[in-house]
């Protein structure tokens, strides 16, 4: 069933997929229809999942789902895995590795492998200010106070020091 993300209880659980370029707006049309279809008749077990998601920055797709009604099960995250697999595909992008690292450079969003990313901090290119995208947190709330924070306040700032 799909609601808006934002009408979403603060407790939904959150997958972030972080796309390795942006979306063109064509692109994002298409894949926000896909989603709703998606999203739409996502089931576990049979059951309805309540459920949403959100883009940011034309890169970052979010797909939140509120576990009070009906959690997901192995099967149903299978089903979102393989539908993002399938954006993957369609789009030539990459959505599912987990080993890269979304930060800001101003205004622009740069996305480095992790491997990059700890030269930058080494060499002062990124300092505990760099605002990074902490895809980790698990809950809309977290999603909300957490996603987008200082490196110093993130996992990154284990690669500053």
């Amino acid at each position: 069933m799909l609601v808006d993300f934002n009408e979403l209880p603060e407790t939904s659980r959150v997958w972030i997929y972080q796309a390795n370029r942006s979306f063109s707006q064509d692109e994002l049309e298409e894949i926000k229809q896909k989603l709703d279809e998606f999203i739409a008749q996502w089931t576990a077990h049979g059951a309805d999942l309540r459920a949403g998601y959100d883009i940011k920055y034309k890169r970052f797709i979010t797909i939140g789902l509120d576990q009070g009604m009906n959690a997901a099960t192995g099967c149903s995250i299978d089903a979102s895995v393989h539908f993002v697999q399938e954006l993957e595909k369609d789009y030539k992008v990459d959505l599912m590795d987990k080993m890269n690292v979304s930060f800001k450079q101003g205004e622009f969003v740069a996305y480095k492998s992790l491997t990059d990313f700890k030269k930058m901090a080494k060499n002062r290119s990124v300092s505990p200010n760099t605002i990074v995208f902490n895809n980790l947190v698990t809950n809309i709330a977290e999603y909300r106070t957490n996603w987008e924070v200082p490196a110093k306040e993130s996992w990154h700032n284990r690669f500053l020091n």
